[in-house]
């Protein structure tokens, strides 16, 4: 068993090295300490992890709570709720940690080094993984595994710097888990960063027969007068939304509950589109890394938000000073034909989608006037921005 597992494990390091190579096309903000190379582990460790050598011991630690639900069968209304998945039970998880860690609670937790700050993010794609179970889409699975990530330390104004990966299966496969982890090296050339290391467990018993489970952990770094914390914004400050391409990675509890209730098929034709619900619901998240930190670059950028569980109404105050809220305009943007049909077959309340999805806006900038027009100006072919609302007085989202 043990060389059994020692010739799979090798066969991933072969096709990863294969088809992976560390990426800085631009130089890092920071000098880069001397890399360390850890020892190999016998069974599980796909490839040698490397790691920066720290040395200062403060840090400010910060988490984003995802919530992991039981999706059996229930009685109940379409809500996320009731799909297994409570927002505000998470919310109060995140309160309790506070207490033992303070500082938690931004979409990217910071760590001093020198002039800097190095930003770490760490996710996975939740139950999107059954869905890449029943329609066999494994090969970009990986770049949601890399976005959830990358996009949230992005928030930071922080470089992506490397990217190491946890896949868990109870029987190691290597031929599916090489769609999975090339998808992940994709993410990793998208997002301008080295996939770094990772880890390969191999669980008898845990996981059901063709199934796996990942994580990810994302570093990267910004100069400390060049963070992006929220804390210049002001009233009359401009939202700009940059577009999703359909439901990323989070709300899949209730997708897959409202599925079952519609009587359609993965395979079926997404109503007003031309694909099917399967490749509508596939389509793999946006990484918006190279187009938020070109827009930072050209000035005016206050605040960012990552848009994911939780949707407008809880990620976009997450930047905020106390306060201060945001007035969303509804129809300032193309709401994708996925949550529309999710909206109508579920006979969701339009309050409980802005909560749950991201509706068709993947990432919030809240900028100045001047710096919005600028931006949008700019957007014309190169990328596609919608000034999707304003920031104003009192707290909380609204939508009109």
């Amino acid at each position: 068993m043990t060389n059994t597992v020692a010739a799979a494990n090798a066969e991933i390091s072969r096709c990863v090295a294969a088809s992976s190579r560390p990426i800085f096309d631009e130089p890092t903000i920071a000098t880069q300490t001397p890399l360390v190379i850890r020892p190999y582990r016998l069974f599980s460790q796909r490839f040698p992890l490397l790691s920066l050598s720290l040395l200062e011991r403060n840090s400010i630690s910060s988490s984003r709570f995802r919530s992991m639900p039981n999706d059996s069968d229930a009685s109940g209304g379409l809500t996320y709720k009731d799909a297994g998945v409570d927002i505000d039970a998470g919310s109060e998880l995140v309160r309790r940690i506070a207490k033992m860690a303070p500082g938690i609670g931004g979409f990217g937790g910071l760590y001093p080094l020198g002039d800097s700050f190095l930003v770490a993010g760490t996710d996975g794609v939740g139950t999107k993984l059954k869905l890449a179970f029943e329609t066999g889409i494994h090969e970009t699975i990986g770049i949601d595994l890399v976005a959830m990530s990358v996009n949230d330390i992005v928030t930071s104004g922080a470089k992506p710097l490397f990217f190491l990966d946890y896949f868990a299966t109870s029987h190691l496969d290597v031929d599916l888990a090489e769609k999975v982890i090339k998808g992940i090296v994709d993410g990793c050339q998208q997002s301008d960063c080295a996939l770094l290391g990772g880890e390969t467990a191999e669980m008898p018993d845990f996981y059901a027969k063709g199934e796996y489970d990942l994580s990810g952990f994302a570093v990267g770094i910004v100069k400390k007068d060049s963070v992006i914390d929220g804390k210049n914004i002001l009233a009359g400050d401009v939202l700009i939304g940059l577009p999703s391409s359909g439901v990323h990675s989070n709300g899949f509890s209730l997708v897959r509950r409202v599925l079952a209730r519609s009587g359609l098929s993965l395979k079926d034709q997404l109503p007003g589109a031309a694909v099917t619900l399967g490749e509508a619901l596939m389509a793999p998240t946006v990484i918006y890394v190279k187009q938020v930190l070109d827009i930072i670059g050209k000035g005016g950028v206050k605040g960012i938000a990552h848009i994911t569980g939780g949707g407008f109404t809880d990620n976009i105050p997450r930047v905020f000073p106390e306060g201060l809220g945001a007035v969303i305009y509804k129809d300032s943007w193309n709401v994708p034909a996925v949550f529309k049909w999710i909206q109508q077959a579920g006979k969701i309340e339009d309050a409980e989608m802005s909560r749950t999805f991201n509706m068709g806006i993947g990432m919030v900038l809240v900028m100045s006037k001047e710096a919005s027009q600028r931006i949008l100006e700019d957007a014309n072919g190169a990328y596609t921005a919608y000034r999707i609302g304003e920031v104003v007085n009192g707290e909380g989202v609204s939508y009109h």
